[in-house]
């Protein structure tokens, strides 16, 4: 298998999810790829939960679907669904290969609008932090259900002996 390299995942906070039992709901987020699935911790009774879960995913194909799962952890049943979506980092991976340097620290590399074929909820910027390094921060809106929504923040890492985005 050719690892291209990392794709951090920030999964740093949910808001207005849905309530799965009497008053709220005990959340948690699962980021899936291929064969990879990563979990953050559960937070009880919170329907805004805050978890600043960093998971780390190896990359093998840029193109393959990242899908982000919302669930409601229940003690003696199964977990509740609470909604879903697709992670898209097509975009994100394509400034990454603009072989880019120098650029002002902050400088939005490429801005993308909430459409149709996105889950994006608002506008969401990819990001320039220094040193070959760019992030994108995302707020999510989930399908399947009535309300909710997650942000995340995506960062590549080169990983030694990978090959990273650039070959």
């Amino acid at each position: 298998m050719n690892i291209l390299g990392a794709l951090k995942i920030t999964v740093k906070k949910g808001i207005d999810l849905k309530v799965c039992d009497a008053f709220s709901s005990d959340p948690y987020v699962v980021i899936s790829s291929g064969s990879q699935k990563l979990k953050t911790r559960v937070i009880k009774n919170n329907c805004n939960p805050e978890w600043n879960d960093v998971l780390t995913l190896s990359v093998t194909d840029p193109d393959m679907p990242i899908t982000l799962n919302v669930f409601d952890k229940d003690r003696f049943s199964k977990p509740d669904k609470m909604g879903d979506a697709v992670v898209d980092i097509k975009p994100y991976i394509e400034c990454m290969q603009m072989g880019l340097e120098d650029l002002p620290i902050g400088t939005a590399v490429k801005k993308l609008q909430p459409e149709e074929s996105n889950c994006l909820a608002d506008e969401s910027k990819v990001i320039w932090v220094g040193k070959g390094k760019m992030v994108q921060e995302m707020t999510l809106k989930l399908q399947n259900v009535d309300k909710g929504k997650i942000l995340i923040k995506i960062e590549w890492l080169d990983l030694p002996g990978c090959k990273g985005l650039h070959s």
